[in-house]
């Protein structure tokens, strides 16, 4: 049940007052590409960090239904990422069901589902300067597996809106590699900048991780 970007877009839209929505040029998307984890880090812009009038769901709003099928966002991800899936009934109503959290290496039946690079933290890197329209699409974004992951309630809770300089899956060191592409991929294709810290971090973690690549789908 992944959704096309377009839809999500046009989805988003239609939920905004007429102020936010109007349309905004973005450039058209770019070819994807892959690069070693490395030379993604590198590519990175650098800049301080600002939080200044940052309000969750003012900024990013909540789950949306973009294709209007009942499920929202935290739905469809719940759908496609569990090992065993939910019974749904009514309007998208989820119960039961198994999925398992790469977080902390468990199988869980209640989870959370975690912006790879959280609302605050995107806010912070750029994306206070977004349309509400971008903000919203980013919040609900399901066109890359690695946007949103169901994963257990402690472990996202942990979490928080941390970066890697204080937050770096602590309870599942095995996928610390994993961790960083990730990060650096979402920051990436959506054009966010890490600040300096976070960018001796990365580059500190990639050294242990010679063989990690990026796959790179920038969106437009």
């Amino acid at each position: 049940m992944r959704l096309a970007w377009t839809a999500l877009a046009a989805a988003a839209l239609a939920l905004l007052p007429a102020a936010v929505t109007s349309p905004t040029a973005h450039a058209a998307s770019a070819a994807a590409y892959t690069l070693p984890l490395t030379d993604a880090i590198g590519a990175l812009p650098v800049a301080a960090e600002d939080r200044t009038g940052y309000d969750r769901e003012e900024a990013f709003g909540g789950w949306i239904d973009a294709d209007r099928d009942g499920c929202n966002t935290r739905a469809e991800v719940l759908l496609t990422e569990a090992v065993e899936p939910p019974i749904v009934t009514g309007r998208c109503k989820l119960s039961g069901g198994l999925w398992y959290s790469w977080y902390d290496n468990k199988y869980v039946t209640l989870t959370d589902i975690d912006h790879m690079v959280p609302l605050a933290e995107a806010w912070d890197s750029g994306a206070s300067q977004w349309t509400k329209q971008r903000r919203v699409a980013y919040a609900n974004y399901l066109d890359d597996e690695r946007h949103l992951e169901a994963v257990s309630q402690r472990s996202n809770r942990q979490k928080a809106d941390q970066d890697p300089t204080t937050w770096l899956v602590p309870d599942n060191p095995s996928q610390t590699c994993r961790y960083v592409a990730n990060w650096t991929a979402v920051k990436l294709q959506w054009g966010l900048s890490v600040d300096p810290a976070e960018q001796q971090k990365l580059i500190s973690t990639a050294a242990n991780c010679p063989d990690t690549s990026v796959a790179i789908n920038p969106v437009p």
